[in-house]
């Protein structure tokens, strides 16, 4: 990404490919994936076909056949248990796949052009079951860089640690910043100064579950619905509602044509829970200490003007 003369952030893909989860993808919750991986494409801890074909859980429409091997290379059929009675999973949990953009039915036309796109919205993803909603928006360029460099999620299968437990990933480049993430929020920063335009910088999840564990949202080709939000946001076609965190969307704003989804389950998505925020306060601030004096004095500045509001929000169940 580079600020060009009229003042905007401007990018480019300097990738070739895409890669992502088998499990669960299939012809309902990603078609274009499917149609992408019809051809040269690279399948890893996925289960193989005595005649060359692949399956995973929550696949593609194709048989196991006799003679598949599982993910680690041993026999598999459906309904295989462990000696405890646990059902065996043929694939991985974390088994992937990797294609070239080009073989996606919907890759835009200016893939390969040398000046790339105008970016109109960051958009920052956290796996939280109980923490953030759906979506909200930063408030400005400095509440957004906040929010990117306290981004959090509970640890899944594809990450080491315990699961549930929250993982710290700013901008999600912790494993992949060659030096200190201090210095890289203050880069953040310094960009946003020198842009005439700065794009809206906004924060999703997901995956926040009912009190039984139950994800409330469907996501997958669902959260259309959510980027449409944050599309109309970035041209200014509809208002947001201030709260501590920053801007949610007004329920009215989000198409759920088609969705059946009670409007208490609404409410639960993007609900803010004053003490669960309070609570997450004290993880951020031990994370922001590590960096000691290079940490930059406005995310300090921001994080106490959450606080403030939060306190503002006091005991409201909103």
């Amino acid at each position: 990404m580079r600020i060009d003369t009229d003042g905007k952030l401007w990018a480019i893909n300097p990738e070739t490919g895409f890669f992502g989860v088998a499990p669960g993808t299939n012809a309902k919750t990603n078609p274009n994936a499917l149609a992408t991986v019809r051809k040269n494409t690279i399948f890893t801890n996925v289960v193989l076909n005595p005649d060359g074909t692949i399956w995973w859980e929550d696949g593609p429409d194709v048989p196991v056949l006799d003679g598949a091997i599982d993910w680690q290379g041993h026999p598999w059929k459906p309904g295989m248990k462990d000696a405890n009675g646990k059902a065996i999973a043929g694939a991985h949990p974390n088994s992937r796949f990797t294609a070239p953009i080009s073989q996606c039915p919907t890759h835009s036309f200016r893939i390969d052009h040398h000046h790339g796109v105008n970016i109109s919205a960051i958009i920052f993803g956290g796996r939280r079951a109980h923490l953030a909603p759906l979506v909200y928006q930063a408030f400005d360029w400095q509440h957004g860089v906040y929010v990117g460099a306290t981004m959090a999620s509970e640890r899944t299968a594809a990450q080491y640690g315990k699961q549930g437990e929250v993982r710290r990933d700013p901008m999600a480049m912790l494993p992949f910043c060659g030096y200190n993430m201090a210095d890289y929020f203050e880069h953040w920063l310094r960009m946003g100064v020198r842009m005439r335009w700065q794009p809206k910088i906004f924060h999703v999840n997901w995956f926040r579950q009912d009190e039984n564990g139950e994800y409330l949202w469907p996501g997958f080709g669902d959260n259309l619905r959510i980027l449409e939000w944050i599309l109309a946001r970035c041209r200014g076609d509809v208002d947001g509602v201030k709260t501590a965190i920053g801007f949610l969307p007004k329920p009215k704003d989000i198409d759920m044509t088609g969705l059946d989804m009670p409007a208490e389950t609404m409410k639960k998505l993007f609900e803010i829970k004053p003490q669960a925020w309070k609570e997450e306060m004290e993880g951020i601030e031990e994370f922001f200490r590590k960096f000691g004096d290079r940490l930059p004095l406005e995310l300090w500045a921001q994080h106490e003007g959450l606080k403030r509001r939060l306190e503002e929000l006091g005991g409201s169940k909103t």
